[in-house]
């Protein structure tokens, strides 16, 4: 097992109260195994990453609970230096924007080199080479003039490319790829998925893919995690999900993918909007847009548990949002 979160818990503590960002979070990752965490805007998937990698800002935010266990190192009780010696090296990170991850006044050499002088001290025109080759193998052409641009440089779909390059030229154990298609298209958004599938094949690196689009899953994971307020709603091996989903709001996710629908009908929905987590609801989140289950039903006492429904096939219990 390289990576082991149990009961993750994030909090923002702001002058509007007090946000449960992530609440009791838990999900397993073995190496070579691609984990796809989906949801709309604002469920906690990011925040999640963020917590594992100590990236959360402190203040407001804070790990209330929880271990995330990194091949017998736990990642939230590690010191700042044990963290700065694992990001980067043995877990990467590609962000959803590489315009605003990326320096412009900086050239992509003294970029994509930086990981390689930190991590390995390669320095020089040792881990310029690196670099070179790094950009040559996700697919930047003629990469030794390209190494020294500026990001501005670079058309979006490149960009990506070069915050591949850095990501995994360190050879990471793990790889989190945030929302790293969102801005591009759809040429360009199929390319960088084999780019990344790829370098997983020939390096051996597990993934946790972070998206809200459920086409992407669908082609590059193994294993999904549903979230919706904060919590894990549904958890399942991929065949599973897609041909058998057992939450409401999973249903709801996958009819609301525009290509399912039949020609010349109307795109379905979810009405309403997710909750305020700085005043999250006593019990089903997801009640108030419950419309493929029977909210009467739903449970308002407590928030409902993840519990294995089917063999390996875990979802919220929540009977008004299991009803079909």
């Amino acid at each position: 097992m390289l990576l082991d979160v149990n009961h993750l818990t994030t909090r923002f503590y702001t002058r509007n109260g007090v946000v449960h960002a992530v609440e009791d979070v838990s999900f397993k990752l073995e190496r070579g195994e691609t984990l796809g965490i989906v949801g709309e805007s604002g469920s906690g998937k990011s925040v999640t990453c963020y917590s594992l990698l100590g990236l959360i800002p402190t203040p407001p935010g804070r790990i209330v609970r929880g271990t995330a266990m990194f091949d017998g190192i736990n990642l939230l009780d590690a010191t700042e230096r044990e963290l700065r010696g694992i990001r980067g090296k043995r877990i990467s990170m590609i962000f959803q924007d590489p315009m605003t991850s990326l320096n412009p006044y900086m050239r992509i050499s003294d970029q994509i080199t930086e990981p390689l002088e930190l991590h390995e001290n390669i320095k020089g025109k040792a881990g310029l080479t690196r670099a070179i080759d790094a950009l040559a193998e996700v697919g930047i052409p003629e990469p030794e003039k390209r190494i020294h641009s500026y990001p501005h440089e670079f058309s979006g779909g490149m960009r990506q490319r070069v915050m591949i390059a850095m990501a995994l030229i360190t050879k990471p154990e793990l790889l989190i790829c945030d929302e790293p298609t969102t801005a591009l298209d759809v040429t360009v958004q199929k390319q960088v998925l084999d780019l990344i599938k790829d370098r997983q094949e020939k390096l051996g690196t597990a993934i946790i893919f972070i998206t809200h689009d459920l086409a992407v899953v669908s082609e590059v994971c193994d294993h999904i995690n549903v979230m919706y307020a904060g919590r894990i709603v549904e958890s399942a091996l991929r065949k599973d999900l897609f041909s058998d989903p057992l939450h409401a709001y999973t249903r709801s996710l996958l009819k609301s993918i525009p290509s399912a629908q039949p020609k010349g009908q109307p795109l379905i929905t979810i009405p309403g909007l997710p909750p305020n987590l700085a005043n999250p609801p006593k019990g089903c989140a997801f009640q108030p847009r419950n419309l493929l289950g029977n909210p009467a039903i739903c449970v308002t006492d407590s928030p409902p548990e993840l519990s294995e429904i089917k063999p390996n096939h875990f979802a919220q219990n929540c009977p008004g949002c299991l009803a079909s």
